[in-house]
C-alpha cells in the first residue's frame, strides 16, 4: 500500500475526525461518554488551530490516519515548551493498522519539527497504548519520565521526548 503524508483538506476532515473517535474510543483508550471525544472528532478544529497531518492511500485516496501537530507553547501543545514540537490523537484506521502508517505520521511530524528549526519533540502518551510505544521507540523517542503527568486524577500520561 502507497501512502502519502500530507496537511489535511477540508475534505479529509470527517475521515480524520470518525478514524480518532475510532481508535480512541473503540480501543478503550477514551469512554464513549467523555467530553474528549467532541474534541477527538473536531478535526476542522485541529486543522484550524494546530497541523492536522492525514495518511492517505495513493491508490483509492482515502484517509488512513491522521496525527495533531503543534508546537509547544501554543494551545495544542500539552506537554511541549517552547523550542518543542509535540503530537496528539495519533489514529490509525483499523483497516490499515500494521502497515507503517502510524509510523509515517510520526516520522512526518518529527520532519515538520525539524522544518521549523525546533529542538526537539515531546508528547504525552496512556500507558496501555503499547503500540504506539514500540513505534515511538523504534523512531527514536525515549522516555522522560520525569515530565510525566496527570490531566485529571485518574488519567495518568507518560511523556516520550527526543532532542535533536
Amino acid at each position: 500500500m502507497d501512502i502519502v503524508i500530507r496537511p489535511a483538506r477540508e475534505e479529509d476532515l470527517a475521515d480524520a475526525g470518525r478514524i480518532t473517535v475510532e481508535a480512541f474510543v473503540g480501543d478503550g483508550h477514551t469512554a464513549p461518554d467523555s467530553r474528549y471525544v467532541e474534541l477527538l472528532r473536531d478535526a476542522g478544529r485541529r486543522a484550524r488551530e494546530a497541523e492536522l497531518l492525514v495518511a492517505v492511500d495513493v491508490a483509492g485516496g482515502r484517509v488512513l490516519g491522521c496525527v495533531t501537530f503543534a508546537v509547544g507553547g501554543t494551545e495544542w501543545a500539552d506537554i511541549a515548551v517552547p523550542g518543542e514540537g509535540e503530537i496528539r490523537m495519533l489514529a490509525t484506521a483499523a483497516a490499515a493498522r500494521g502497515r507503517g502508517v502510524g509510523e509515517a505520521l510520526v516520522r512526518a511530524a518529527l520532519a515538520r519539527t525539524r522544518e521549523l528549526g525546533l529542538a526537539g519533540m515531546a508528547f504525552s502518551t496512556q500507558p496501555r497504548m503499547t503500540t504506539a510505544h514500540r513505534i515511538y521507540e523504534r523512531v527514536g523517542f525515549r522516555r522522560a519520565p520525569e515530565r510525566d503527568w496527570a490531566p485529571f486524577p485518574g488519567m495518568d500520561l507518560m511523556v516520550y521526548a527526543m532532542a535533536f
